[in-house]
């Protein structure tokens, strides 16, 4: 098939002609097709953006991955149904052996193999790994899949940005001018611990103070899904960070995240569960973590992963975040 374009209208092919296009692990190039995507077979969607690269959250080298023949639908995200209840959102992978432009002639009146497709992809949503000798049953996703689904990516490499350019995601522009401002940030970032460390080996600033985060309380429940929050300032978030940036445990991107600082949002979930990327182990969580609507990795202000499309949804403390008072909350079925 011709190389499907963002902008262009196509149609998630039939049952059928999916399951001619897996193999026994229900998948496309060790991309699996997911019980979730079953909702959409025979619809149609806009190409939104091919998937040039992604960034490597699974194996957590910091860096970027190729992946081929590969686009995103609208904004279509794995609901987690057959996945535990997962919450973490991911955006789904579509191969483009799974979608029809529409337009394109096809074979009517072929056998619906909707339960066959369903039964195939159920049964490879589990695994079974060896973890310190035991046998433990973990996820099988296309999170947890994407690193073999793609191939290892230098963040130095010009070609990723030449296909973001004449794939027609992004405009040459575009490119440029965040390339500029990422290099412009980083000699600002250099410079500035360069000239920390000089003043500090010759006595004129003092030793650099240990962070002390803020100790704060288990979740206190106050922030409900559908109320109106505002994230706290940058140096207020800070606050409350150990010295790796984390709080309990959770990191704060103050590149992705930091942008967000000051804006006004509507709490869209409260996650109690997701499965780690690099494992496909349940993440059952005790502490506070929300997901604000609209509020999503742009994938243009983390060094090496320039233009990840994934729109990795942030996970946010209660303590990064304050109520906005004169807003009403908003039930939702959080609250059933």
């Amino acid at each position: 098939m011709s190389k499907l374009r963002p902008g262009d209208v196509v149609e998630v092919r039939s049952a059928q002609e999916i399951l001619g296009a897996l193999d026994t692990d229900a998948s496309t190039e060790a991309m699996p097709f997911m019980p979730e995507m079953l909702q959409f077979v025979g619809q149609r969607f806009t190409v939104s953006r091919r998937v040039e690269k992604i960034c490597d959250t699974a194996r957590k080298s910091g860096g970027s991955r190729r992946m081929e023949r590969t686009v995103y639908l609208d904004d279509l995200r794995c609901d987690g149904s057959a996945h535990g209840g997962c919450q973490a959102g991911c955006r789904i992978y579509w191969k483009e052996e799974w979608l029809r432009p529409v337009g394109e002639a096809f074979s009517a009146g072929e056998p619906d193999a909707s339960d066959e497709l369903g039964a195939r992809a159920r049964s490879a949503t589990k695994r079974v790994r060896d973890v310190q000798g035991e046998p433990m049953e973990t996820y099988r996703c296309q999170a947890t899949e994407a690193p073999a689904a793609s191939t290892p990516l230098g963040w130095l490499a010009p070609g990723q940005y030449v296909r973001e350019v004449t794939s027609g995601n992004v405009a040459a522009s575009h490119v440029a001018s965040v390339l500029i401002r990422a290099t412009g940030a980083r000699w600002y970032g250099v410079t500035r611990m360069l000239a920390s460390r000089a003043l500090r080996a010759i006595h004129i600033l003092g030793p650099r103070p240990e962070r002390k985060p803020v100790r704060s309380s288990r979740p206190s429940r106050e922030i409900r899904v559908g109320d109106t929050v505002r994230v706290r300032e940058l140096s207020e978030i800070r606050a409350t960070l150990d010295g790796r940036s984390r709080h309990r445990g959770l990191l704060f991107d103050s590149n992705e995240e930091g942008y967000w600082c000051g804006g006004t949002f509507t709490v869209q979930d409260r996650v109690e569960r997701f499965i780690d990327d690099g494992t496909g182990e349940m993440i059952e969580l005790s502490s506070d973590c929300l997901i604000l609507e609209g509020v999503a990795c742009s994938g243009e202000r983390s060094v090496a992963r320039r233009f990840c499309p994934r729109a990795i949804y942030p996970f946010w403390r209660e303590d990064w975040l304050e109520r906005v008072d004169d807003a009403p909350h908003r039930p939702s079925a959080a609250d059933a």
